[in-house]
């Protein structure tokens, strides 16, 4: 198993095609720092860019937290100035997250608040254990979720539910999470690495070509109405209808054979 780091707190571990991607600041539970956003994006072009990436899968190296947020250690700092310079880069490393190609999964313990939850919503899918704890606080602190939660979060749950969680600032565990679509699969504690890395696995059994196709088309489609929605998956399906991939898919299938994706 090969690994790669990005700066002092990001490491890209490597599962066959499946990338896992490391928050490795666990002193801070992985609070999101200048250096950490600017690692962050690094990772997330890389991954971005390489072709034998199928599934990234987001996890955390501390044990009680998958990532408080900002750091708003460093923040206290801060002038405005200050501020306004890192924005920028701070927010990219949320949309670097979120505009991944290829299918994206976060594994959830403990904590993840803020801009770790925002981190985790900018995943397609969210695998959490029992002891993890999700929210959006950032009202309570003076400000609003700025990394993708204010748009992210109301495509997940529906506007009214999006409000009343940003609007009170509460925190919310692992059963309530699950009930109300917060994380999309619950898992015994300690467990959500493991079971992250496993439904990567199955995912990535997949046409790579297909997957990013199809992830393009759920991405561009949402919020459209029905027709805008299927002209969008139209042009999607053009880009994998003559490719290797469906050819290869094709002819597996006949010959009841695994596919060996040529990924394009």
């Amino acid at each position: 198993m090969s690994e790669e780091r990005f700066g002092e707190f990001v490491l890209v571990r490597w599962h066959g095609q499946v990338a896992e991607l490391v928050l490795d600041r666990p002193k801070a539970m992985n609070a999101v720092s200048t250096e950490m956003a600017r690692s962050l994006v690094a990772a997330c072009t890389a991954l971005a860019a390489d072709r034998d990436a199928r599934v990234v899968v987001l996890t955390s190296s501390h044990e009680r937290a998958f990532c408080v947020g900002a750091d708003l250690k460093e923040r206290n700092s801060f002038s405005d100035a200050d501020l306004l310079r890192q924005r920028p880069l701070t927010r990219g490393s949320y949309t670097g997250v979120l505009e991944l190609p290829m299918p994206t999964i976060a594994a959830v313990h403990g904590f993840a608040l803020g801009g770790g939850f925002e981190l985790a919503l900018s995943c397609d899918l969210i695998v959490a254990d029992r002891t993890a704890v999700v929210g959006l606080p950032e009202v309570s602190v003076g400000v609003i979720p700025g990394g993708g939660g204010t748009q992210l979060l109301p495509r997940r749950v529906g506007a009214a539910r999006a409000a009343e969680l940003i609007f009170s600032a509460r925190r919310v565990e692992a059963a309530e999470a699950a009930e109300l679509g917060l994380v999309d699969q619950l898992v015994g504690e300690g467990q959500d690495r493991e079971e992250a890395l496993a439904l990567a696995a199955r995912i990535a059994a997949n046409s790579p070509v297909g997957l990013r196709a199809a992830k393009r088309a759920l991405r561009l489609g949402h919020g459209l109405d029905l027709r805008a929605g299927l002209e969008v998956e139209d042009a999607a399906w053009r880009t994998v209808a003559f490719s290797g991939d469906r050819a290869e898919g094709v002819a597996a299938f006949n010959e009841k054979r695994k596919p060996q994706w040529p990924g394009e």
